[in-house]
């Protein structure tokens, strides 16, 4: 097992249980007496090599890490953690992907099926790993995964009866040599299934399956391949008008492809149009994705902390439209900001910039003509925008970029937000 970050130790678990002897390799220092207490070797931190028939990759890990770069060039099969899980449990799967709108989809997409009658749970990237669910679930629970193009990679076998891919735009460009290998990755999640399977893909992207392309239709009359679109309300092929969006609480143009696509793949599981709607209606939606955190005097205060890239940060100036004062900032991942200074006219009053990337952010901004400050964290940022903002303004944390700079992860950043907008007087 290579990476110990949450889905490597159950995997490493999972592994045990199968009855395999399992060597548990990080770059870091792990503190693992559970993995100890299971009989399983823990070498961290280590980059050496280590013999075996299996590699078993957590996403987080780079290919170029030495032990994973020598299972790789010694031909020693590599399998990652979604890999293991799947092949270790009979449970029906459904796959989401794409730059932006991960997490949104697939609890949405879980939350539908559960207030449909069925067994659901949402795992993968959103949080539970799936190797975690062997032996805890049973053979009926549909698996709802979340799945990073890294978690896409080393996958021989992994096959979701419905899959969708929702988006691909640049991401990640610090982990691959390009973008067509980023978006190759992304397309691994059809490569394995079979023809009465549901396949979801951009208009421009086919599947690299034997399930059919299918298509979620935003604008404009829909074609003999989509599966949901919007003329008047929500529509789902064989369901007709499922229900109308001023019925359905998640905002934006973006969130209107997610409810197609987690729609059209609740269909396929076998709900039918009521019971798709009541589950629309009773979403609560995601923490750290245009959660409105509270109001004071007017203003209102939107965690979008999990906006760890410019086209999510653009998503959500898309949902909030007017007067926006722009929390941005944080640690690179090689991706430029043009468009979204591009988008921020007219939409952003003011930026408050903090971070790594700060001022690569404020260049672009500057060039189109958008006010910006640059602050040194977060809290700052806030107490800032709170005092310069006026009733109707919107403080917007959509970050552009990832966290690591002065997080632990989105969560951390969201929660800090949180925190900052009450001390702003938000509740």
């Amino acid at each position: 097992m290579v990476g110990l970050a949450k889905s490597g130790r159950a995997a490493a678990v999972l592994l045990r249980d199968l009855g395999w002897d399992v060597v548990a390799v990080d770059s870091a220092p792990v503190e693992a007496p559970d993995l100890l207490s299971a009989g399983i070797e823990v070498r961290a931190p280590s980059d050496e090599p280590v013999t075996a028939d299996l590699v078993v990759r957590s996403p987080g890990v780079p290919r170029e890490f030495a032990p994973l770069a020598a299972a790789y060039a010694n031909g020693t099969p590599v399998w990652s953690e979604i890999e293991l899980a799947s092949r270790a449990m009979s449970n029906p799967i459904m796959g989401v992907t794409g730059t932006n709108g991960k997490t949104t989809t697939t609890e949405l997409l879980a939350h539908l099926l559960r207030e449909g009658g069925l067994d659901a749970v949402a795992c993968g990237n959103v949080g539970t790993p799936m190797a975690s669910l062997a032996g805890e679930v049973s053979g009926n629970t549909w698996l709802v995964a979340e799945c990073s193009s890294f978690q896409l990679e080393d996958i021989p076998t992994f096959r979701p009866h419905a899959a969708v891919l929702l988006n691909v735009t640049p991401d990640h460009m610090d982990r691959y040599p390009d973008f067509a290998a980023y978006r190759q990755a992304k397309l691994n999640l059809f490569a394995h299934q079979e023809p009465g399977d549901l396949a979801i893909l951009p208009e421009d992207m086919e599947s690299t399956g034997a399930a059919p392309a299918r298509r979620v239709v935003a604008s404009g009359a829909p074609g003999p391949d989509a599966v949901s679109w919007a003329e008047g309300g929500l529509h789902v092929l064989g369901l007709g008008l499922v229900a109308d969006w001023s019925d359905i609480p998640l905002l934006g143009a973006h969130n209107r492809e997610n409810v197609m696509a987690a729609s059209a793949m609740a269909a396929h599981a076998g709900l039918g149009a009521q019971e798709i709607a009541r589950g629309l209606a009773t979403f609560p939606g995601v923490a750290h994705r245009l959660e409105v955190v509270g109001t004071a005097g007017g203003v209102t205060f939107v965690n979008d902390s999990k906006a760890t890239n410019p086209a999510a940060a653009i998503a959500a100036l898309d949902a909030y439209p007017q007067r926006v004062r722009l929390i941005a900032g944080g640690s690179s991942k090689g991706t430029p900001f043009e468009a979204l200074a591009r988008a921020a006219q007219g939409a952003v009053v003011h930026a408050y910039l903090i971070g790594e990337t700060g001022p690569e952010i404020a260049r672009a901004l500057e060039a189109e003509k958008v006010e910006w400050t640059l602050l040194p964290d977060l809290p700052t940022a806030v107490s800032q925008a709170a005092a310069e903002a006026s009733s109707g303004d919107v403080v917007l944390l959509a970050p552009a970029c990832a966290s690591f700079d002065q997080f632990s992860g989105y969560e951390h950043r969201g929660e800090v937000f949180r925190e900052s907008a009450r001390e702003a007087g938000a509740g």
